[in-house]
């Protein structure tokens, strides 16, 4: 099951395990003047090639987006294996430029429409186990970006929510991971050069998010930036603990000065190694 599948990354993700034999449910909203829908010509090509693949054109910000979703793909293939939690929105303005609707509907989409999508597939993958999930994060929601402040703070919320799902499926065999994608796309496009949207393709994600989904895959928790055929893992991290410095400058720069190396698999674990060094 692969949401915003109806262009760029989605219809990528949707492509290749379509290609692979792989049954796909294909979700992308309908948009007003369409004589056919996204999702419809995907499944078009998915099954023009030899697969098997259904549409859905719920909205992921509609609550019951994920209901119906779950439903089609029992319905249609009789299990679901993986869910890909893709369809998401970008905004171009400053935050000091924006009103709270305008921040509330980037986040509704981005992060609220991937929860619509997951929780009922996250209940049903824990009852029958071994599944999994990849949620389409950011960069930007590991290191923010100017102009982009909705879009950076729902995109963290989906590594958060990567990371507490990654830690609760771990009981149930289903597994989450995170990609951060860097693609020539739609939302893209504009601000990239000509000859760099031809070496980040939207084609080059698909292998990994593939990967991820499979069953030869074990990793979960992780945070894989891919693009052009390249792939890094990211994560964060936690510096030295250092006693209060007494509001003393030198004793700050240490702190600032100190990389953090020491990554933590929740914030329990961190907690519990932070108080550690309280005396």
């Amino acid at each position: 099951m692969i949401t915003g599948a109806g262009k760029g990354i989605g219809t990528a993700c949707a492509r290749h395990p379509g290609a692979l034999g792989a049954q796909v449910v294909v979700n992308n909203r309908r948009h007003g003047g369409e004589r056919e829908s996204s999702a419809d010509r995907v499944v078009e090509e998915i099954v023009a090639n030899g697969g098997r693949a259904v549409a859905d054109y719920g909205p992921v910000e509609n609550a019951d987006t994920g209901n119906g979703l779950l439903a089609l793909a029992l319905e249609t293939f009789g299990r679901l294996d993986c869910v890909v939690a893709n369809a998401g929105i970008a905004e171009n303005a400053r935050f000091y430029n924006q009103s709270p609707e305008d921040f509330r509907r980037v986040v509704e989409i981005n992060l609220f429409g991937a929860v619509n999508a997951l929780l009922p597939a996250f209940r049903n993958m824990c009852d029958v186990e071994r599944r999994s999930i990849v949620i389409s994060a950011s960069t930007a929601g590991l290191f923010g970006e100017f102009g982009l402040p909705a879009y950076s703070a729902s995109k963290a919320g989906l590594i958060g929510l990567m990371h507490s799902l990654s830690l609760e499926g771990a009981r149930k065999n289903v597994r989450a991971n995170a990609i951060a994608p860097y693609a020539a796309t739609q939302m893209t496009n504009q601000q990239l050069p000509d000859r760099v949207g031809e070496r980040i393709a939207a084609r080059h994600v698909a292998p990994v998010v593939g990967w991820l989904a499979g069953d030869d895959c074990d990793a979960s928790g992780e945070i894989i930036v891919c693009g052009g055929g390249k792939v890094q893992r990211a994560r964060a991290m936690a510096g030295r603990t250092w006693a209060v410095p007494d509001a003393q400058p030198s004793g700050w720069d240490r702190v600032l000065a100190d990389a953090p190396t020491r990554p933590f698999s929740g914030a329990m674990q961190h907690f519990e190694e932070f108080l550690s060094e309280i005396d």
